[in-house]
């Protein structure tokens, strides 16, 4: 499994996180953890699902440290937003990724859940620990403020 879908996975991290290293230790952990101590689920099917959901809290854990870590320093871009990386992607994704970042933490993992690893409202659900109805409405709203976020870039 972990050859399997690790590098989506880790696609997917780094899109919540902002950086490569973090997304590759949260993915790391959750498949070690797994091995210390396998999930009891009553579908085996539902394993996939499982490591997204860890991988997805990890990704929250790591965000709280860095937070933690940052009201006691000064703040700073996460590397995957760095000047080198964003000379290196096309400019429109440059934007969207700045605008995707901006987004509070539950609609930017709706929107990544949902149109990166194309998963189904029942699966978001699952992954994000809420109801389908609950992600359905993150949804509109998050892509409403992606629009508004992407509309002030134009402006400037």
């Amino acid at each position: 499994m972990y050859e399997e879908h690790q590098s989506g996975l880790i696609r997917m991290a780094v899109l919540l996180v902002g950086d490569r290293a973090t997304a590759e230790d949260v993915v790391q952990d959750v498949f070690l953890r797994m091995q210390d101590r396998a999930p009891d689920l009553d579908d085996p099917g539902k394993l996939l699902a499982y490591v997204r959901a860890a991988v997805l809290n990890g990704c929250r854990m790591a965000l709280r440290r860095r937070r933690m870590l940052w009201r006691h320093t000064q703040p700073h871009e996460p590397p995957v937003w760095s000047a080198e990386s964003a000379a290196m992607l096309g400019e429109q994704r440059r934007e969207v990724m700045a605008a995707l970042r901006r987004l509070p933490r539950r609609q930017r993992e709706a929107l990544v859940l949902r149109y990166y690893l194309d998963l189904s409202d029942d699966e978001v659900a699952g992954a994000m620990g809420v109801r389908p109805g609950t992600v359905r409405s993150t949804m509109v709203r998050a892509l409403a403020a992606l629009t508004r976020e992407l509309g002030e870039e134009e402006a400037r």
